[in-house]
């Protein structure tokens, strides 16, 4: 298991102003990554120090959207306000996530603005939306040379998030224990004070050491 990506959902006001705050906070430019048909969402993406990446998201008025339990996520986030939606954990095998999670993963599937296409298997995003604390799980099913890891990185590495929860009931979901470290990121857990999820997330970029 190690940390894929961040996922950031855009506010109200759209995908491009979200992008452009992520912007002007680290001080690198994102890149246009595409859109996903099965979940009616689009997104931009940051490359990021050890492989990998910060997601910017926004739902689309596209019928998948409804259906599709990620574009229901992505629109549940931005309705209140937008901001991040989520730690991601990559694995080599999702057999023994379905088992012990009782359901078969989702495909997914992101078309470039080239053309090509991205795909991977995901689970997990149900247990988001319940208890959004808790990070979702891929399995990239492409060539490693579509994978968002094969971009050049820039300047710019996940020191720490920070998260209100609880250590116990992620590491009860992810199924190994969640120490302070994980994949050489800092995990630093807070009491609820009030809804669960991730807090913020510290940066080393070119403006420094950066906390969105």
């Amino acid at each position: 298991m190690r940390l894929s990506n961040l996922t950031f959902a855009a506010g109200p006001d759209g995908l491009t102003p979200a992008v452009r705050r992520l912007e002007d906070s680290l001080g690198v430019p994102f890149r246009d990554g595409g859109f996903h048909p099965s979940f009616g969402t689009r997104n931009n993406i940051l490359p990021l120090a050890d492989g990998r990446y910060i997601e910017a998201v926004e739902v689309l008025e596209h019928p998948a959207a409804e259906k599709a339990i990620f574009g229901q996520a992505v629109r549940a986030r931005s309705a209140l306000g937008g901001g991040w939606l989520a730690w991601v954990i990559q694995v080599d095998d999702m057999a023994p996530l379905e088992e012990r999670l009782g359901r078969k993963s989702a495909h997914g599937t992101r078309q470039f603005p080239d053309g090509r296409r991205l795909e991977w298997d995901q689970i997990g995003v149900k247990g988001l939306m319940a208890d959004p604390q808790l990070p979702f799980f891929v399995k990239w099913t492409s060539p490693d040379e579509l994978l968002p890891s094969a971009l050049p990185p820039r300047e710019v590495e996940v020191l720490e998030i920070r998260i209100s929860g609880s250590r116990d009931r992620v590491s009860e979901w992810v199924g190994r224990d969640i120490g302070p470290v994980f994949d050489g990121v800092g995990l630093n857990f807070d009491s609820p004070n009030g809804n669960p999820g991730i807090e913020s997330v510290t940066f080393r970029c070119p403006k420094g050491i950066v906390t969105v």
